[in-house]
């Protein structure tokens, strides 16, 4: 290994609440240097979901640790619970509810990353929270 290790909390990660939910980005290109996806946390309070959108270079990995979501994928409805994962293959539309009585969290990993970042996310319905500020996930730290 040539780089020094970065270790990053979670409570250190900016909060990302624009699609839904809270969006936290861990490891990534500007929080860790990484060159190949980026791994974050998803945390929904019941009711909250985060808008269907699609990756168009990336597939995404979701592990449920806490509660139980609904993922829609392509409009087909599969329900995640902890303990479980989900992948959402590249250019699959999905969107991610929790419809239960308790927070729900899951880590989600993105991989490979899109030539810039502006290209790697595609919104296929309206933000929750459209002036709600957008952390850029790539770029060198």
């Amino acid at each position: 290994m040539s780089a020094t290790p970065r270790v990053v909390a979670l409570a250190d990660a900016e909060p990302n609440r624009r699609r839904g939910g809270e969006v936290r980005v861990v490891l990534g290109p500007k929080t860790a240097g990484a060159t190949s996806g980026f791994m974050g946390v998803l945390t929904l309070a019941p009711g909250e979901f985060v808008s269907e959108h699609y990756h168009p270079y990336s597939e995404e990995f979701l592990y449920v640790t806490r509660g139980a979501v609904t993922a829609r994928l392509d409009g087909r409805a599969v329900e995640v619970r902890a303990g479980e994962g989900v992948l959402v293959p590249v250019g699959t539309r999905h969107r991610v509810e929790n419809h239960g009585t308790e927070p729900a969290e899951a880590v989600f990993h993105l991989g490979p990353l899109a030539p810039s970042p502006e290209l790697g996310h595609v919104d296929t319905e309206p933000l929750p929270a459209p002036a709600a500020p957008q952390p850029q996930v790539g770029g060198l730290a």
